[in-house]
């Protein structure tokens, strides 16, 4: 009988925790087992949060603590509280995979000690910070086919970088893509204060994250050239932070090699909800506010009732996405993928 890929997760912030649930919510949950989670936090407030989520609701089952342990929907969760990777012992853990969501290692220096701590695979809630720094960015459904099962270190990219290659990609493809323009409307992110605090080098992340709309950098253009490399040179990109907690937006402009119009490109991208792009892109003309986004697993959703031309090679886009959830969701394909070209064990 063969084994289930074991994983566990350092880190049990708000994509730890969206990535748990979304590995209990999803029909493919039964491909993968969750073991362990190494999170400095006390163990009461671990399953605290992981019952109640003031941005997903309440949790979809049940979870307490029993001998030291988090029990959700009836699959023991080991505990670990260490600060450092190199104190937690992995290799008795018999992990196959580690889901690397604190986001405090980028450099590749710093992500082999998890290697060196007895982890045979590390994959990323981030992306690198060079492309040197993993052995690869995968992006769900645009580059998955890529992967062999060698690597070791492998990133998801980012919750922006999902939601706009598979975009880009597809006009490229279609249509072709001279010029693109991408400001992202990004909701409040950890590493702002609720007050003007003394936290941050970046002095506008300073500033208070919901009395503001705070300009701040972006590595975005990076990360769609890494992927989408025969856009180099033609991809630039800001951010914007915005005072809501979940679900953020793209406005995005392209100038395009091809004639289109607002038909043309809206009816690109219905076609695009009906092919291999389902999961990932969806498209609707109602009336929306991002709250009505909250939760949704896809990685773009198009509002075609905002898609805009001047002349007829330049369009304006307007995506939506929930950049926890659908991230998460994406993760969790990812793992899923990878997990299948590994060698198979047996019980």
């Amino acid at each position: 009988m063969q084994k289930l890929p074991r994983l566990a997760i350092n880190g049990y912030g708000r994509i730890g925790r969206c990535f748990l649930r979304a590995l209990m919510e999803s029909p493919n949950a039964g491909n993968l087992d969750i073991v362990a989670i190494n999170e400095p936090a006390n163990l009461e407030s671990m399953a605290y949060l992981t019952r109640y989520d003031s941005t997903h609701g309440r949790l979809r089952g049940e979870a307490e603590i029993v001998d030291s342990a988090l029990i959700v929907n009836g699959q023991r969760i080991a505990v670990s509280h260490a600060k450092t990777p190199e104190i937690v012992d992995w290799r008795a853990l018999g992990i196959d995979l580690l889901v690397e969501s604190s986001g405090c290692y980028g450099r590749r220096p710093e992500l082999t000690r998890f290697l060196d701590a007895g982890c045979p695979r590390l994959l990323l809630a981030h992306p690198g910070l060079s492309g040197s720094d993993v052995d690869a960015t995968i992006v769900s459904g645009i580059n998955q086919n890529t992967l062999t099962g060698s690597e070791r270190i492998v990133s998801a990219a980012s919750c922006t970088t999902n939601a706009v290659v598979p975009l880009l990609d597809l006009i490229e493809r279609e249509i072709g893509v001279d010029q693109a323009l991408l400001t992202t409307l990004h909701s409040v992110m950890n590493d702002q204060p609720l007050i003007d605090g003394y936290h941050h080098d970046d002095l506008r992340r300073t500033r208070s994250a919901m009395q503001s709309i705070i300009p701040v950098s972006t590595g975005l253009a990076r990360g769609v050239e890494r992927l989408l490399p025969q856009l180099a040179g033609r991809v630039q990109a800001k951010a914007i932070r915005v005072p809501t907690p979940n679900v953020s937006a793209i406005d995005l402009t392209i100038s395009t090699q091809r004639p289109v119009s607002v038909h043309s490109i809206n009816a690109l991208l219905v076609a695009a909800t009906k092919g291999p792009l389902a999961d990932l892109i969806a498209f609707s003309e109602e009336a929306h506010a991002s709250i009505d986004f909250n939760h949704d697993s896809h990685s773009a959703i198009v509002d075609g009732s905002q898609t805009r031309t001047a002349g007829t090679h330049l369009v304006n886009l307007f995506v939506w996405f929930d950049n926890e959830w659908g991230f998460a969701n994406r993760m969790l394909e990812v793992a899923n993928h990878w997990s299948r070209l590994w060698p198979s064990k047996s019980t």
